[in-house]
């Protein structure tokens, strides 16, 4: 049991990690530029610079009616708010410290990720990847 306990100690930390199939590098790896380029495919669904076009009068687009709704839309991987009557904001719903896509909240100006709390403003310039949107009555267009 000593000798174990003095490997374990002596031992680089990274080969004792990796022996014990801990995953050390990938738990808060977001920079893979191959999974960022299949996500945007994904968003469009054939091409990447495909336009997705949305209907907010739908009842699932309901929230962006009013100015301060928001959506996580899991189904592209995108968040969408409402800024203002002739606004609507779309970012990428991937976080940017772990990449998960599933809990945000939204306070009328920052995004929060349910995972780390971590939090984002609803601007262009922010750590979000933003999308060109234009909104034409109840129809939203989305170019990636």
């Amino acid at each position: 049991m000593n000798q174990r306990r003095t490997f374990l100690k002596t031992a680089c930390k990274p080969i004792v990690l990796a022996t014990l199939g801990i995953p050390l590098i990938q738990a808060c790896s977001t920079e893979d530029d191959s999974l960022e380029n299949a996500d945007i495919d994904s968003l469009s669904g054939s091409a990447p610079n495909e336009p997705l076009t949305l209907d907010l009068s739908s009842g699932s687009f309901a929230a962006l009616l009013e100015v301060g709704g928001w959506l996580n839309y899991t189904a592209k991987n995108i968040l969408l708010v409402r800024i203002s009557e002739a606004v609507v904001r779309v970012f990428d719903n991937k976080c940017p410290h772990q990449g998960n896509r599933d809990k945000w909240s939204y306070n009328g100006s920052k995004f929060t990720c349910g995972h780390h709390n971590n939090s984002y403003a609803d601007t262009c310039s922010g750590s979000l990847t933003c999308y060109k949107a234009s909104l034409e009555g109840t129809t939203l267009t989305i170019t990636f």
